[in-house]
């Protein structure tokens, strides 16, 4: 602001400055659009008649007009912010800019075959882990007139618990019911560790005799104490007064104990494999077994009807599953990572209600794919989508993966601050 040049107050000019005070306003500069033309022009040849013509500029959908920014826009805002295609539409309109749904669709399907390439490469990378973290979740999809409950399945590569160098990274696929065929199709090749709550459609995958190199199970700890929490929720009784059930005392020694592996687990967390299983080994064993005795104690104890014998033969009766973690630093205590993955999904699907079909559902794993990894590399997805969508084209097929979002971020890193991705 421009300073005062006479006293307020008599009217003289005689001013010094003695200091200054900054008053900062956030403000809202609205976005511009703009069409580029390009100008092609032809010429021919007077000796062998042939016409010249410089190439048209890629665009990612065929015969499109949508450029690299704008698309990743469209792209990000639907499946990372969970816009649908209706508000985005309404909201161009407002801009002046004409964006029907049909055309808005039609830009999601291309873009989406365009990433293509990158799924397979961060599939292919997900399922090379010695250990994944893998859930699901429901997913409405319309199918003749009507919908379904569909699932949502991921597979999370996260090795920096266990200080593992591999770079994070998410797979998304979409069923139309949650039968066990379909984890199982998508962990065909996996032989490693899998981390995953006791859903029975991942037992196969678990048996010799039906997979010839069988994954390794392991159970989640946050599933387990969730059973012994709600009978030990002592806020949530206090709140329904007379109609609340009375506090469980076992399950409130059952949730002390596994809060006491918790604790043992949040100060090893990032520590390598080894340092992590010797300390499991000397501090988490002991506790683990002193559990173990007092369930099959109590449990003796109880009739048939005690709600607490549900959770206790929860764990009990996959004991060894869920013991695994004291022999392997590699595992985790709970399926967290995987729960994590899919909170986006649970949240935002409120705003689009359901997928429009199963292919539409399949465009929403492909590209949760590639948001979800951007973010567990620390990777803003839009920019990230824009800078590839721009440059996909001039890249062969043996170089794409330097366009994986944690190869890309090196690759950022390394170019003068004007000449990054912005």
């Amino acid at each position: 602001m421009r300073p005062p040049t006479s006293c307020a107050c008599c009217g003289g000019s005689r001013l010094a400055k003695i200091g200054e005070d900054v008053t900062q306003t956030l403000e809202e500069i609205p976005r511009r659009f703009k069409m580029i033309e390009t100008v092609r022009e032809k010429f021919t040849c007077g000796d062998c008649e042939k016409i010249s013509q410089t190439p048209a500029p890629f665009h990612a959908t065929p015969s499109g007009f949508i450029g690299p920014q704008l698309l990743a826009t469209i792209l990000f805002e639907k499946f990372g912010m969970h816009i649908p295609l209706n508000r985005q539409s309404a909201r161009f309109k407002a801009e002046r800019i004409d964006l029907s749904l049909s055309t808005l669709a039609d830009q999601v399907g291309h873009g989406t075959f365009a990433v293509m390439p990158f799924f397979h490469l961060i599939e292919r990378h997900v399922l090379a882990a010695e250990r994944l973290h893998g859930d699901d979740t429901t997913i409405r999809i319309l199918a003749k007139g009507k919908c379904t409950t569909g699932r949502i399945w991921t597979y999370v590569r996260d090795d920096r618990p266990f200080a593992g160098p591999a770079p994070p990274a998410a797979v998304y696929y979409a069923s139309s019911d949650r039968r066990g065929e379909h984890p199982q199709k998508h962990l065909a090749a996996f032989a490693g560790i899998l981390q995953a709550d006791c859903y029975s459609g991942f037992e196969p995958l678990f048996d010799p005799q039906k997979k010839a190199r069988p994954i390794t199970p392991a159970f989640c700890y946050a599933h387990a104490r969730r059973g012994f929490f709600e009978l030990a929720d002592i806020e949530k009784n206090a709140r329904q007064g007379k109609k609340g059930k009375p506090v469980s005392p076992i399950a409130l020694e059952a949730v002390r104990r596994l809060d006491a592996l918790f604790e043992i687990e949040r100060a090893i967390n990032g520590r390598s494999a080894e340092e992590r299983r010797a300390v499991r080994q000397e501090q988490s064993k002991p506790l683990l077994e002193d559990m173990h005795a007092w369930l099959l104690r109590e449990r003796e104890t109880l009739s048939r009807s005690s709600e607490v014998l549900k959770p206790m033969n929860y764990l009990l009766r996959r004991w060894d599953d869920f013991a695994r973690f004291l022999d392997d630093g590699r595992i985790c205590l709970t399926n967290n990572c995987a729960e994590r993955a899919l909170r986006g999904i649970a949240l935002g699907r409120r705003n689009w209600t359901f997928a429009g079909s199963q292919r539409g559902a399949d465009r929403a794993a492909i590209m949760l794919t590639m948001i979800t990894t951007c973010r567990l590399n620390e990777v803003d997805p839009k920019t990230w989508l824009a800078d590839v969508l721009a440059r996909i084209a001039d890249l062969p097929t043996s170089r794409l993966h330097e366009l994986l979002p944690w190869e890309w971020k090196l690759g950022q890193a390394g170019k003068p601050a004007g000449q990054r991705a912005a």
